[in-house]
């Protein structure tokens, strides 16, 4: 018998949550075959079959919160497994029976079943192997509170015609009108995930420990734009990566945090730490959540490299691939509002960091250019930052700084 075993995820995790399980009991498990998907503070993980078996016990349901180290279940090595099925009788079923006691009750369903004394055998299972999911309990929990007007129709339209009954009784039950729908529930209570937890409470962590005040400007994307469309083809075919605004927004950051130090610095206690490594912070929307990971080292990375960096971090977020070390150790945040259609917003700090760009929609308006009034595609650019070690002026340096680097790329690019 092996024991799956909840492992070390890093000095900072001591709990998970079990997200879900990807094998039930009774089921046949390949080696490093995913068993379970776990949720850390930081990130999904996922964890494998360590050898070929049958999975006999979950001793943790999805849902639940265990401390590192625990016994979540256990798996019957194949070749035993197979010797108990061997030496196990034959035993005449009858067809009802067994295609009931095929039909395994997923954990979410069978919670509804237990809160509303459902009886599993009557609940036709849709999922795989006819297994009875959430959907199936709710929809014998909706026909056992419809009362007896709805069973009285179904039991009409399954009975088989009598002779003795009359003529229009034969006739094809007419269809249920919108009163005989049932309503949808007026509210519904979902747990949240541990990653939504964590990142609630980061979030608030975040603006009772910092003073934090945002500065705004905004910036002409004309340049950028008629760069990538010169170019882009071009870049794609030698580099096999397409060429965003991402790439040109994390250079003009780096160009700012050298020029103005104090915005990559944090507070420690009583002293101020100085960081001369560039580990940007990119916020990710994901199904599950939102997360934030790091490309380490853009400073020494290309526009080309930061673009691929960006493309596998994207890929890892979507897939619930990345590890501890994807999310930590970053020094500025970029959060990029704008693919929602966000035209203006004030983000929060992602603690310990003392500073964090908003990106937003581009959208052209008239601007005032030599005099004249010309129509530009413009983007609000803002910076949230820790009053407490960055002062109006250096926050007004840096984001004037990035400003300029993005309306010049030229000299992004030249490092000038």
């Amino acid at each position: 018998m092996i024991d799956i075993i909840i492992p070390n995820f890093g000095e900072s995790i001591t709990e998970v949550t079990v997200a879900s399980w990807n094998k039930q009991i009774g089921e046949t498990i390949s080696r490093d075959e995913i068993l379970v998907d776990i949720e850390t503070d930081k990130a999904s993980q996922e964890l494998v079959a360590e050898a070929e078996g049958i999975l006999t016990e979950i001793l943790v349901q999805a849902g639940e919160t265990v401390a590192i180290g625990a016994i979540i279940g256990r798996i019957d090595a194949q070749e035993k497994a197979s010797q108990n099925i061997q030496t196990q009788p034959r035993v005449n079923i009858p067809v009802q029976t067994q295609a009931n006691s095929m039909s395994l009750v997923m954990p979410a369903a069978q919670r509804i079943i237990d809160d509303h004394n459902l009886d599993p055998l009557e609940i036709i299972g849709t999922g795989k192997n006819g297994r009875i999911t959430k959907s199936d309990a709710l929809h014998a929990l909706n026909i056992k509170r419809a009362g007896p007007i709805d069973v009285v129709h179904s039991t009409a339209r399954n009975a088989a015609p009598t002779q003795s009954a009359p003529t229009s009784i034969q006739a094809p039950a007419p269809k249920p009108t919108s009163m005989q729908k049932q309503p949808h529930a007026q509210e519904e209570r979902v747990a949240m995930s541990r990653l939504h937890q964590t990142m609630a409470r980061r979030l608030k962590e975040s603006q009772n420990t910092a003073a934090q005040l945002t500065t705004y400007n905004e910036a002409d994307m004309s340049a950028i734009i008629a760069m990538r469309t010169r170019y882009k083809a071009d870049f794609e075919r030698k580099h096999e990566t397409r060429l965003g605004f991402m790439g040109f927004f994390i250079k003009a950051c780096v160009q700012a945090l050298q020029d103005v130090p104090i915005v990559n610095a944090y507070i420690e206690g009583t002293d101020i730490v100085y960081r001369n490594h560039y580990d940007i912070s990119i916020a990710v929307g994901t199904p599950k959540g939102l997360v934030v990971p790091v490309l380490k080292n853009c400073d020494q990375l290309s526009l080309a490299q930061i673009e691929l960096g960006l493309v596998a971090l994207a890929t890892k977020a979507r897939d619930g691939a990345l590890t501890l070390a994807d999310m930590t150790g970053g020094t500025f945040t970029v959060s990029n509002g704008g693919v929602y259609g966000s035209l203006m917003s004030s983000p929060i700090l992602n603690i310990p960091q003392s500073g964090i760009l908003g990106m937003h929609k581009i959208q052209k308006r008239p601007v005032v250019i030599d005099d004249e009034i010309v129509i530009r595609p413009m983007m609000y650019l803002a910076m949230s930052y820790d009053h407490r070690l960055i002062d109006g002026a250096g926050a007004v340096t840096f984001l004037v700084r990035v400003k300029e680097c993005l309306e010049d790329p030229q000299r992004l690019m030249l490092d000038l």
